[in-house]
């Protein structure tokens, strides 16, 4: 996974009014936590935060005072209706750490023939990986699954370096048979004509 790069500057105002304040000049507040240190508030430019976080899990590379700190998304806050960013706490991670991370899994392949339908029981898989070689997502191939087959999490191809952060029983697919709907009762049917 490559680095995105994003400007960022320290905050010295706190508060439901600096970050009022912040938003209007199309910044977002921030905080950077982990490894033992101090959190450190910081300010990021909302396009370019906004862009970086259409990947999951993405790894963000930040000069902090002519540091670079490493970090991924950890608590994204978003507007209710509109969708803007309001706030998101940053995790400082190094080459080499593992993390704990949930990735989005994508499913290919027609299921059997016949009225089956695929539930998703979990959209993302935990697992632990390597902070700078986190997976993008994880494929799982539902090809000919009739119903009451389940895809179970050590069913799934991990890439190398990746393990459960699951049970491995936890059911995260399942094919199940559609249900049919009762047909509606007319009325006035079966009942005897007077003649």
């Amino acid at each position: 996974m490559a680095e995105v790069k994003v400007p960022v500057q320290l905050r010295t105002e706190f508060g439901k009014g600096a970050a009022r304040r912040l938003r209007r000049t199309e910044q977002v507040p921030g905080v950077i936590y982990g490894h033992g240190a101090d959190p450190v508030h910081v300010a990021l430019p909302g396009h370019e935060l906004m862009m970086a976080l259409k990947t999951p899990n993405v790894l963000i590379a930040l000069d902090l005072n002519g540091k670079k700190e490493l970090v991924i998304p950890k608590a994204v806050q978003r507007e209710a209706i509109r969708g803007f960013l309001v706030h998101v706490d940053l995790l400082t991670v190094k080459s080499g750490e593992k993390v704990t991370v949930d990735i989005p899994i994508h499913t290919e392949g027609d299921l059997a023939p016949g009225s089956n339908l695929l539930e998703h029981l979990l959209n993302s898989l935990p697992v632990e990986t390597e902070a700078t070689h986190i997976p993008e997502s994880v494929t799982v191939s539902v090809a000919g699954l009739e119903s009451g087959h389940s895809v179970l999490a050590k069913d799934i191809t991990l890439p190398a370096g990746t393990t459960l952060a699951v049970d491995e029983d936890t059911v995260v697919l399942q094919v199940v048979a559609a249900q049919a709907e009762a047909p509606a009762e007319s009325e006035g049917e079966g009942e005897g004509s007077e003649g």
